[in-house]
């Protein structure tokens, strides 16, 4: 009876994941910090290309951490990239840290957040494949991707191996 019970609740709850989009991988690296490696990234699009936002677009960012991560300190660290690259505002940032707050979740060893930019310039973010929500604002896209493939990114290695630059 155990069995058939969680069969039921496993199927119920399977219904309810969105897998990400099947894309073509760009380029993959790992992103390393001192003497941890945090996580393992893969830049996807449709024809396995990635020019710009714009003409790349569906273009999915995936991350497999390799080190469990607070919510709250991968919040902070996203703040302070957008900082470094200073091309958002204040308020931008505030406004988007709270939206990622009630998005994102505290991630374990082998967990997976994917940030998918559509065509319409939105970015769905998904959690080991579920869909967790939708950030509508539109300058939100080329800021939170910046910080992994803006040229002057704090990880160009990990820039370079995203979008398969000699």
């Amino acid at each position: 009876m155990h069995k058939l019970i969680v069969n039921i609740v496993a199927l119920g709850f399977a219904g309810m994941v969105a897998a990400t989009p099947s894309l073509t991988t760009v380029g993959e690296g790992s992103y390393r910090y001192l003497f941890w490696q945090l996580y393992d990234a893969r830049l996807a699009s449709t024809d396995g290309t990635f020019s710009t936002y714009q003409q790349s677009s569906p273009l999915l960012l995936e991350l497999t951490y390799k080190r469990d991560i607070s919510k709250d300190q991968f919040i902070d660290a996203t703040v302070e990239q957008w900082q470094k690259l200073g091309r958002s505002s204040e308020q931008q940032q505030t406004e988007w840290a709270e939206r990622l707050a009630e998005l994102w979740r505290d991630v374990k060893e082998g967990d997976r957040l994917a940030a998918l930019l559509t065509e319409q310039g939105q970015v769905q973010f998904y959690f080991n494949d579920a869909d967790i929500g939708l950030v509508k604002d539109k300058d939100f896209a080329p800021a939170f991707f910046d910080i992994w493939l803006h040229p002057d990114t704090t990880a160009p290695k990990l820039r370079r191996q995203l979008i398969a630059a000699e």
